[in-house]
C-alpha cells in the first residue's frame, strides 16, 4: 500500500487513529530522511491536540525501538532493572542508586541523559569528576556491567534513532508535552536497552514537565502500559517536584551531595527516595528480600560507586570542582520558609551556568544553588538561604531575578504541612 506523508498528517489531523501500517512508515521514513522536518512538525503538533489511542502509542514505540539495535544482557549472570526519572531540579537520585542496587545483587544499565532547560543532566553531573567517560561502546558497557554491577552512560547511536531526530524536532515545536510521545520516546530508549525491569520516577509540581498529579498519573499509566505490553516489568513512582531534592542543584554541587549520601550521610528527602526507587527496583528485578539501607549503612554501596567511576576512566579521590564566585541570598524575615519553588532554583541554577539552553552548549561543572533552609525549616532575617555558585559573576543578576518570589516565609508558628517525597505508586 503506497504511503505519504500528507495522508498520515490528515488522519491525525482530522481525529482518527493512524494504522499500524501508517505508523511505520512514518517513522521509518523520517528516520531515513524521506519526511521531512516540517511534515513530522505537523503530525506531532496533530497529535498533541488530538492524542493517540493506547494500541498506536504502543505501536509508535515499537516503530522507533525498530529505528535501531537492541541491547542484549542476557549474557549476565544478575538480573537487570532500571530506572528512569522524568527530570527536575536537584535530582541527583541516579547517582547514589545505580550502585546501591548493584551492591544488593542486581546489574543496572543505566542509560542518562543530559541537562536541558531548568532540568539537571546526570551524564553532565558525572563529567564533573575528572576522567569520567560517558561515552561507552556495547562491549565496554557489557563489561562494566558484569565486573561491577552498574554503569551509567550515554546511550549509543544506534539506540532508538528515530528518537533521537523527533526529541530535538519536539523541543523547537511546542510538542514536547504530548503524553503519548513524551511516553514512547522515553519507553522506546528503555525497552530497546534490554532491561528486564525498569522503575519509573514521574515528577509531579512546578519543577516537573508534568505539573499535576492527574498529567503525572496519565503519563505514568501509559508507560507502564508500554513497558508491560513490550514485556519489560514496569512499576512508576509519582514524586514530589515543587521543591528541590535534597539541598544543592547544580553539577559537581550534586555529586558531593550524592557521595554523601553513599557514605550514609546526606539529605532526609534524597535518602527517603534513593531507598524507595531501590526497593522498587530489586523487588522488579526478583530480589525483594535485599536491604538497600544496610548497602547504604556498611559502605558496599560506596564501594560499588568506587569501582563504577574508575571503571569509565574518572578518578573518585579527586577533588570535584569549586566556583571561582559566590553569592550569599538572605532570608528576607524571621519564620518558617513555606514555599521554595523548585522550577525558580532550577532556573537560576541554570542561568549561573550550570544548565544550557541547546544541546550543543557547555556546562560550568561548578555552577549551582546550595540551599541553606528547605520548607518547615526555622530562619532568622539576614541568615542565609542560598547561596550562588558560578565562575561568572555577571550571571548573578539574571540568576536573582529568577529567585525573586521563588522563597515564601510565613510568620512563626504558622502550620506547616510538608508534601510527601512519594505521592503515588502505579504498577
Amino acid at each position: 500500500m503506497a504511503m505519504d506523508a500528507v495522508s498520515v498528517i490528515r488522519a491525525k489531523r482530522d481525529g482518527g487513529e493512524l494504522s499500524a501500517a501508517q505508523i511505520d512508515w512514518v517513522i521509518d521514513a523520517y528516520t531515513r530522511g524521506e519526511v521531512a522536518d516540517y511534515q513530522m512538525a505537523a503530525l506531532n503538533m496533530a497529535i498533541l491536540l488530538n492524542g493517540m489511542e493506547r494500541h498506536e502509542i504502543a505501536r509508535w514505540t515499537a516503530a522507533m525501538i525498530a529505528s535501531g539495535e537492541r541491547m542484549n544482557f542476557s549474557t549476565l549472570s544478575r538480573p537487570t532493572a532500571d530506572k528512569h526519572s522524568t527530570g527536575g531540579v536537584g535530582d541527583k537520585i541516579t547517582l547514589p542508586l545505580a550502585p546501591l542496587v548493584a551492591a544488593c545483587g542486581a546489574a543496572v544499565p543505566q542509560l542518562s541523559g543530559r541537562g536541558l532547560g531548568h532540568t539537571g543532566g546526570t551524564l553532565d553531573k558525572l563529567e564533573s569528576i575528572p576522567g569520567w567517560r560517558a561515552r561507552l561502546s556495547n562491549e565496554e558497557v557489557l563489561s562494566v556491567l558484569d565486573g561491577v554491577g552498574a554503569v551509567i552512560c550515554a546511550a549509543g547511536d544506534g539506540l532508538a534513532p528515530a528518537d533521537k531526530k523527533l526529541y530535538a524536532l519536539r523541543d523547537v515545536t511546542g510538542t514536547v508535552e504530548s503524553i503519548p510521545l513524551i511516553a514512547s520516546s522515553i519507553m522506546s530508549k528503555k525497552i530497546a536497552e534490554g532491561t528486564g525491569s525498569l522503575v519509573l520516577d514521574v515528577k509531579v509540581g512546578s519543577g516537573a514537565f508534568m505539573k499535576t498529579v492527574e498529567d503525572a498519573r496519565e503519563l505514568a499509566r501509559t508507560m507502564v502500559g508500554l513497558g508491560t505490553d513490550h514485556g519489560v516489568k514496569t512499576v512508576a513512582l509519582l514524586t514530589d517536584m515543587s521543591t528541590p531534592l535534597g539541598l544543592t542543584a547544580g553539577n559537581a554541587l550534586e555529586v558531593r551531595e550524592s557521595v554523601e549520601v553513599l557514605a550514609g550521610g546526606g539529605p532526609a528527602d534524597v535518602v527517603e527516595l534513593t531507598l524507595a526507587l531501590a526497593r522498587e527496583m530489586l523487588d522488579a528485578a526478583g530480589l525483594p528480600d535485599a536491604d538497600p539501607a544496610k548497602a547504604l549503612a556498611d559502605g558496599s554501596a560506596m564501594d560499588v560507586w568506587r569501582r563504577m567511576i574508575s571503571a569509565q576512566g574518572g578518578d573518585p579521590d579527586a577533588a570535584l570542582p569549586t566556583s571561582r564566585e559566590q553569592h550569599v541570598v538572605t532570608a528576607a524575615a524571621s519564620g518558617v520558609v513555606a514555599r521554595l519553588d523548585a522550577y525558580d532554583i532550577g532556573v537560576a541554577a541554570w542561568r549561573l551556568g550550570a544548565g544550557r539552553a541547546r544541546k550543543e552548549d557547555p556546562v560550568q561543572a561548578a555552577a549551582g544553588v546550595e540551599l541553606h533552609a528547605k520548607p518547615g525549616d526555622r530562619v532568622e532575617q539576614g541568615q542565609p538561604l542560598l547561596t550562588l555558585h558560578t565562575d561568572t559573576p555577571d550571571r548573578f543578576e539574571y540568576a536573582l531575578e529568577a529567585l525573586a518570589n521563588a522563597c515564601d516565609i510565613a510568620a512563626q508558628g504558622a502550620e506547616f504541612n510538608p508534601t510527601p517525597v512519594v505521592l503515588e505508586r502505579i504498577a
